[in-house]
C-alpha cells in the first residue's frame, strides 16, 4: 500500500516538471524569435513570414513605444509652456 501511494506520488512530481519545463522552452523559443525589425515595402515578405503571435507582439510592442514617446512629448510641451506662461506672467506684472 505504501509502495502504491509513493509510486503515485514520483508520478505526480515527474508530470509537474515535465509541464514547467515544457512551458519554459516554449517561452525561451518565443524569446529567441524576438526580432527587432524595421518594416517596409522591400522586406513585406519578411512580415508575412512571422507567426501571427510574432506579429501581434511587434505591433503591441510599437504602439508601447508610440505611447512612451507621445507622453515624453507632451511633457516636454508642458513644460515649455508653463515656462512661456511665467515669463508673460512676469512681463505683464513688471509693465504695470
Amino acid at each position: 500500500m505504501f509502495l502504491k501511494i509513493v509510486i503515485i506520488f514520483v508520478f505526480i512530481f515527474i508530470f509537474f516538471n515535465l509541464i514547467n519545463f515544457i512551458k519554459l522552452n516554449r517561452k525561451q523559443k518565443v524569446f529567441k524569435s524576438k526580432k527587432q525589425i524595421n518594416f517596409n515595402k522591400k522586406n513585406l515578405n519578411n512580415w508575412m513570414n512571422l507567426t501571427k503571435k510574432e506579429r501581434f507582439n511587434l505591433s503591441k510592442q510599437d504602439s508601447v513605444n508610440y505611447m512612451d514617446r507621445r507622453k515624453l512629448l507632451l511633457e516636454e510641451i508642458r513644460k515649455e509652456y508653463k515656462k512661456i506662461s511665467r515669463e508673460n506672467f512676469e512681463g505683464n506684472i513688471k509693465k504695470k
